[in-house]
């Protein structure tokens, strides 16, 4: 496995990394013993970086890693990194609260993260969503204390805006910022990949296959569980469902010309894109997992990226990538 630098702050990571949110949230059900399995797969196949958050199935998630890495053997562990976002407040049904980033909360959250993975540090810790009532500098300020106590490595943040990454990288060193980013998400492009790359910091690529929906495995007559996030996904609603798959048909016409699955396609082409990107694989079975691992081997040429994005050109996906609420809380799209 090809290894990167996460920024010029962080550690070198595998060039792809495993998103672990669906193996306990938002997409429906998962198979407890098939995501260990995945995570061990994972580990066998050299990726290292294992990107969790704190809230996801208010603390399965963690307990599932930890379990995963107990179970892994020393061998596989030795070369785990974890990646943690924390903040999101929920509630005993399953609600959304809010984000919570004052220092005395962000040490909170980092004790309890530490005892449900059962790990003496956390590598890469960020908040989920910047929260607007505290300064970024308070709470980058409060992981940077935690990094000189030993029980965090590096800081991320995730899902925020240029402005907010310089104020951020003037308080302590940032190793990258978690966004997402594919072929029908390309906002970064506009000024966040111009400031993180001025300021030597690396992105933490996630939905680089759009939650499944640039991946050519979701049919267009799905039915969707209630509580899989999609269900609710402006990008998979009625006719903006049906258009954003048309897209999919044009991308699944250069795969086969490249020899490829469409998932590879997508995946590579955020791998082309600069080893200051690192691509997060939300595979949540072994299956899927060697799918997208295979992409590590697809190299596009000039004309390879320019029939990838006639296929799917800058812009042309129907709907945003959250409803309007969760929008509204991006400080990335502020």
């Amino acid at each position: 496995m090809r290894t990167v630098p996460l920024g010029t702050e962080g550690p070198r990571v595998a060039a792809l990394g495993l998103g672990c949110m669906g193996m306990s949230a938002l997409y429906g059900q998962a198979d407890r013993a098939e995501s260990i399995a995945t995570v061990h797969a994972a580990l066998d196949a050299g990726i290292t970086l294992l990107d969790t958050g704190d809230f996801y199935g208010m603390g399965h998630n963690e307990m599932l890693i930890g379990e995963a890495l107990r179970s892994a053997g020393p061998a596989r562990r030795a070369g785990a990194q974890l990646s943690v976002k924390f903040g999101g407040l929920r509630d005993p049904d399953g609600g959304w609260g809010g984000y919570d980033g004052r220092p005395a909360a962000v040490k909170n959250f980092a004790a309890y993260s530490l005892t449900r993975l059962g790990v003496d540090h956390i590598d890469v810790y960020r908040i989920a969503r910047v929260d607007p009532a505290v300064p970024i500098e308070e709470t980058v300020g409060a992981i940077a204390e935690l990094v000189q106590a030993g029980h965090v490595r590096h800081i991320g943040l995730s899902e925020v805006g240029a402005a907010t990454v310089r104020r951020a990288a003037a308080t302590a060193p940032i190793s990258d910022v978690q966004i997402e980013y594919s072929l029908i998400s390309r906002g970064i492009e506009e000024s966040i990949l111009l400031t993180t790359r001025e300021l030597g910091i690396a992105i933490t690529a996630y939905g680089v296959l759009s939650r499944g929906l640039i991946s050519g495995h979701f049919a267009r007559d799905r039915q969707l569980e209630p509580t899989d996030f999609r269900a609710h996904s402006p990008r998979f609603q009625g006719e903006n469902l049906q258009h954003n798959l048309d897209l999919v048909d044009a991308l699944a016409a250069v795969a086969e010309r490249k020899g490829a699955t469409v998932a590879q396609i997508a995946i590579a082409w955020v791998l082309s894109r600069g080893d200051d990107i690192v691509p997060l694989i939300g595979a949540r079975t072994r299956e899927r997992l060697a799918e997208a691992v295979g992409a590590l081997d697809v190299t596009l040429d000039e004309d390879d990226l320019a029939a990838v994005e006639g296929a799917v050109p800058p812009g042309a996906a129907r709907g945003e990538r959250y409803p309007a609420a969760q929008m509204a809380s991006l400080d990335s799209e502020r």
